[in-house]
């Protein structure tokens, strides 16, 4: 959209379709003949982004729309859910119980919206039995393969096995729609408690 003012040249003595600031059609005038109503009116004549012709114009409050947009993309941003990328590291030496805690926290960090790169770190002579590392590896994938998609193959750098995996988008619907459940029900037994 663009905001016309009397003096621009590229509209002068053409004709345009005018809308009213009540969303009416007020046919083709002449762009003065525009301009002076959204003068009589207090208002703007703004250029509606539109390839027909004649022009489409519309008198309204520019700086109010604009104020408006502004506010619509700040609600927007605030509500978007920027994905973090949290680290869960493993060793080719893991306890079961120590696996299924960082299986837990990983699920949890997946379930919230962020990331989980999955890191298997060896030392020493850990190297010569890599593959008890990769039996690890996917065990920890396989477990989380309901709510998670595997972003990229696992890649070994060195002494470290990675992998990234995300939530599926289902499985992040199902939650969010459990979350507001539980909420909903905490709120209705809250008034029953006092």
């Amino acid at each position: 959209m663009i905001q016309l003012k009397p003096g621009d040249r590229n509209l002068h003595g053409r004709q345009v379709r005018l809308i009213t600031q009540d969303n009416e059609q007020a046919g083709i005038v002449t762009f003065e003949t525009a301009i002076a109503r959204a003068q009589q009116a207090g208002l703007d004549l703004v250029l509606l982004p539109s390839k027909t012709q004649p022009p489409v114009t519309r008198i309204m409050d520019y700086g109010k729309y604009l104020f408006e947009e502004s506010k619509r993309a700040r609600e927007a941003r605030k509500n978007q859910v920027q994905p973090k990328l949290k680290e869960v590291k493993l060793r080719p030496v893991i306890d079961e119980n120590d696996l299924n805690t960082k299986l837990k926290h990983a699920r949890e960090f997946l379930l919230h919206g962020d990331k989980v790169r999955l890191l298997l770190q060896f030392r020493g002579r850990e190297m010569s039995h890599q593959e008890i590392g990769m039996e690890i590896m996917n065990r920890f994938i396989k477990q989380l393969e309901d709510i998670a998609k595997q972003d990229s193959p696992v890649r070994q750098d060195r002494k470290t096995f990675s992998t990234t995996l995300s939530v599926k988008a289902e499985a992040r619907a199902a939650a969010k729609k459990e979350a507001a459940e539980k909420a909903a029900a905490a709120s209705a037994a809250a008034p029953e408690q006092e």
